[in-house]
């Protein structure tokens, strides 16, 4: 199976040689690794090019964008700017940040996964941060979750949905189409992969705007979104953002926002978290 990588970067000087240095160590290393540089200021571009020049299988493309921060949309925006210099011979796609550091049998794992299981349609090992000296699990989601810097895709899944959502929740929608396809998620426990630079919370006023806009686009509904945003206020410990991200949604709402699934899609969607609320208040 072949197996190819696109890594969007920006301004990343400081991680992307320890990041590219684990894909040369890999003891089964991808048939093709595609960084774009969006719009960095720094050496990002410069120090990934070094790599190319000595990998045959690291591509580096520059992609020129404004220099407005637009949560979600732009890391897929170049996501698939690289998409388009993907091979056509791919079987699996990934989408990797350019901030982590992998073990070396991460790809010779994910290639198994992927072999012995042809219902499987994403997967992603574990993130860690460091944390007083030791590495630590990155406690943002659960263990089940495939994380957004990480994950591949099953190349007929990948096309099922119809690649990756360009905003804030793509990593959340993308597993949810997986399961509405009738393919499988997995993340694999084994695998411990460094994320040289925690994830920031985005516990701000703006986010859970983008937030609620999000599940609005996902079409959880309001009752189901209010669980959803009450839960990462509480989280947040900041009840304000709570009616943040609900003004989120309504404002969605109101303007008619395009969704990011159809409506039999929402169905299921809404479905699945249901079952899950109820599980949690049965356990």
């Amino acid at each position: 199976m072949n197996i190819s990588i696109i890594i969007p970067a920006h301004n990343e000087a400081k991680y992307i040689a320890d990041c590219l240095y684990s894909f040369i160590q890999q003891t089964r290393k991808p048939d093709e690794v595609i960084v774009v540089d969006d719009n960095s200021s720094d050496d990002t571009f410069k120090i990934a090019a070094g790599f190319a020049k000595d990998h045959s299988w690291i591509k580096v493309y520059q992609r020129k964008s404004s220099n407005e921060h637009i949560p979600g949309k732009k890391v897929i925006d170049t996501f698939n700017y690289g998409f388009q210099y993907i091979s056509e011979e791919y079987d699996i796609v990934g989408k990797f940040d350019a901030d982590i550091y992998l073990p070396e049998n991460y790809f010779e794992l994910m290639h198994n996964h992927f072999q012995a299981n042809w219902l499987l349609g994403m997967c992603s090992g574990l993130l860690y941060i460091k944390k007083n000296g030791k590495w630590v699990y990155e406690n943002i989601a659960k263990k089940s979750h495939v994380r957004g810097p990480i994950k591949l895709y099953y190349r007929q899944v990948f096309e099922l949905m119809n690649g990756l959502r360009p905003g804030v929740g793509w990593d959340t929608v993308d597993v949810l189409l997986c399961k509405y396809h009738d393919f499988h998620v997995l993340t694999d426990n084994t695998l411990q992969v460094r994320h040289l630079r925690p994830t920031g919370h985005g516990y701000s006023s703006t986010n859970f705007k983008l937030k609620g806009e999000a599940l609005y686009k996902m079409r959880y509904g309001l009752p189901l979104a209010k669980i959803a945003l009450l839960k990462m206020a509480l989280q947040a410990k900041n009840p304000v953002l709570y009616i943040q991200g609900i003004l989120g949604y309504l404002s969605a709402f109101l303007k008619n926002t395009e969704r990011f699934v159809t409506k039999e899609e929402g169905k299921f969607i809404r479905k699945l978290r249901w079952q899950g609320v109820f599980k949690r208040l049965k356990s």
